[in-house]
């Protein structure tokens, strides 16, 4: 993934509570086999509506998503996160997650920042008016500044390590390698391994 390390940009004013993650990216886009290809799916059914605030002309390219409280709530589908991701988003702040969201968040490079209730009703109103603020989402320093204020937020101290490296858990894992092949070629040759599965023949449509 690419490291987070600071973020300037404009955002999108959600101004929409309790939005779960079936509106996020609908269940008939969860059938797809991949985890990437899914900005189309982002809020799919809202951008049906012409004046959805993501069909703005002045939204577009903003990769910071102001929400409200319980954003993400619902199923612990991952799309939802990966949709946001394709969709240019990677900051999204909130005054509530759903935990499974936002774990998912966290783990997918977006960073999911809750806010106390007055300070985000603050960000969201100057967003709303001024679609052009820029706002620098310092991860290091764990500060968001916009229109002259700063305002500091909490995150767990291994997402943001995980997040500051662009780390996912396979590659945290792979920083061990070497080690992980000189436990290997040290092992007996007694000891049991494994062998490589291999695909199932097929003979007249059954599997033998």
């Amino acid at each position: 993934m690419t490291p987070f390390t600071t973020l300037v940009g404009r955002a999108v004013a959600l101004q929409r509570d309790d939005v779960d993650t079936d509106q996020i990216v609908p269940a008939e886009f969860c059938k797809r086999l991949t985890k990437a290809g899914y900005a189309d799916a982002l809020f799919a059914q809202w951008r049906k509506q012409p004046d959805f605030v993501l069909n703005r002309a002045e939204s577009a390219g903003a990769p910071i998503l102001v929400g409200g409280a319980n954003f993400g709530t619902g199923s612990s589908r991952e799309h939802a996160v990966w949709a946001l991701r394709d969709g240019g988003f990677r900051a999204v702040f909130a005054s509530s997650f759903g935990d499974i969201f936002r774990r998912n968040a966290l783990k997918n490079g977006l960073l999911a920042i809750t806010l106390e209730h007055e300070q985000l009703a603050w960000l969201r109103s100057r967003v709303a008016a001024e679609p052009a603020l820029e706002i620098t989402t310092d991860l290091e320093h764990q500060t968001i500044a916009a229109a002259g204020r700063a305002i500091g937020f909490d995150i767990d101290s291994r997402a943001r390590w995980l997040l500051l490296n662009g780390y996912d858990e396979i590659s945290v894992t792979l920083r061990h390698a070497h080690k992980i092949d000189s436990y290997e070629h040290a092992r007996a040759e007694w000891m049991p391994t494994l062998r490589r599965a291999r695909p199932p023949s097929i003979d007249n449509g059954a599997v033998l």
